[in-house]
């Protein structure tokens, strides 16, 4: 099936440098982009949509969340990151069955597909279900089973958790053609020993998976782990061999300049969590720095109990100011740097090289802006217009593969009164 998208703005790529294209016309074949150009193609296209009035740009990339704990959004909203983990997430996620999770998940890809977000990456228990609904909804996803350890006699073949993590890869990883995506998950140096972190990384290695941790999030977590271990956490999983994987962490709020070398050496993938790390006072990553030293640096929402959305447009708004307020530096952040954060570079972040642009040979992951809204006019530098202007409601339209799982306020590939319905009972189940 050829698909030929005509009249639209095209926020494109070439030679990894966007290129936006005023009306012009974008050609899908299956699933894959087969033209991009200002003039109508010679092509001939089963059929065509009328794309007036419409900004195409890539499908934005959440590199980091735990999407059931849209069950848990708002809860101990004024706690620290400590304090609220393990007195208030914690105590509620032991009740979480395996079936609520599942309604949480798909909660999040209803608001995720319908701001714009084709793929995510996902940290959270009972990684199934993710992988069910995922494939049902189209979207694509890095989906990974966190490891933990609280007992330090326990053996690594003791440890459930890493068991159920490499069964979950040699069982799902690249299923429903490639979409999913099995990665591998140390929580986070204060939730593990290093004799499990060891053994699992080697692992990970032995297997060729990707790697998905939290790190120094805060300047608690930070500080603690150097003086329990005479390093730092990024030291830490690195001479664990932890960072011998392709390996995406998470906030990376207090790393050192030391930290950040080595991280730059491993090729591991700083993602930057702007709300969470907002919400939660635990400061501000220095991005511009990593930026500078040429690591991948993605985004990410988290997840939606401390964010408390899952709005990848929210997260690119900040990152885009944020750090231009911090150094008095108007000039600090450029767009085209921020919304490759959000796209290209989560596309590496997950090892999927045929997405994250719109380029002829990309996979046709594409969402549309309705440019017909006032904050949305005039439309004269597309790239500003996104980082600053849009927001995650103005998408109008989510593709993934060539094949539209949102348009115009409706769900084409989920049941959005099914899953609300389902979303409600169980949080009348889980807070009465």
């Amino acid at each position: 099936m050829k698909l030929l998208l005509k009249n639209c703005d095209i926020l494109s790529t070439v030679n990894g440098e966007f290129q936006p294209i005023k009306s012009g016309f974008l050609g899908i074949d299956g699933d894959t982009i087969d033209y991009i150009g200002k003039e109508r193609p010679n092509a001939v296209y089963d059929s065509e949509k009328d794309m007036s009035g419409r900004l195409l740009s890539p499908g934005l990339i959440n590199c980091h969340g735990h999407t059931a704990m849209t069950l848990l959004r708002g809860i101990g909203s004024d706690l620290p990151l400590q304090e609220w983990l393990f007195d208030k997430m914690m105590p509620i996620e032991d009740k979480l069955t395996a079936e609520d999770i599942k309604v949480g998940n798909a909660l999040a890809l209803l608001e995720m597909i319908s701001t714009g977000t084709t793929s995510y990456s996902d940290m959270y228990f009972e990684s199934e279900t993710a992988i069910e609904n995922a494939l049902e909804a189209g979207i694509k996803a890095n989906i990974c089973r966190p490891v933990q350890c609280f007992d330090p006699n326990e053996t690594y073949s003791q440890n459930f958790r890493a068991a159920q993590s490499k069964e979950l890869f040699k069982n799902f990883h690249m299923a429903g053609n490639g979409r999913i995506r099995v990665d591998f998950s140390i929580h986070a140096e204060y939730t593990c020993y290093p004799h499990i972190v060891e053994a699992y990384s080697a692992d990970c290695r032995e297997l060729g998976g990707r790697m998905h941790i939290h790190l120094s999030e805060t300047e608690k977590e930070q500080r603690e782990c150097i003086e329990k271990y005479g390093k730092t956490p990024a030291q830490w999983f690195n001479d664990l061999g932890t960072f011998e994987n392709p390996t995406s962490a998470a906030h990376c709020v207090w790393v050192t300049d030391d930290d950040m070398a080595l991280m730059a050496e491993k090729g591991v993938s700083p993602i930057h969590n702007p709300t969470s790390n907002l919400k939660l006072g635990s400061g501000f990553a220095p991005i511009p720095k990593m930026l500078d030293m040429g690591l991948n640096v993605t985004l990410g929402t988290d997840g939606a109990a401390s964010n408390n959305n899952l709005n990848m447009m929210e997260e690119l708004h900040l990152a885009s100011i944020i750090h231009n307020g911090y150094t008095h530096d108007p000039v600090l952040m450029k767009p085209a740097q921020t919304f490759k954060m959000a796209t290209a570079n989560g596309a590496k972040l997950q090892g999927r090289d045929d997405t994250g642009a719109l380029e002829v040979g990309k996979k046709a992951d594409i969402i549309a802006f309705d440019l017909d809204r006032p904050h949305l006019y005039p439309n004269l530098e597309p790239l500003a217009l996104l980082c600053y202007s849009a927001q995650g409601s103005d998408v109008c339209m989510t593709m993934v593969d060539g094949k539209i799982l949102y348009e115009n306020g409706e769900f084409l590939t989920l049941d959005r009164e099914k899953i609300m319905y389902e979303a409600k009972k169980t949080v009348e189940k889980l807070y009465n």
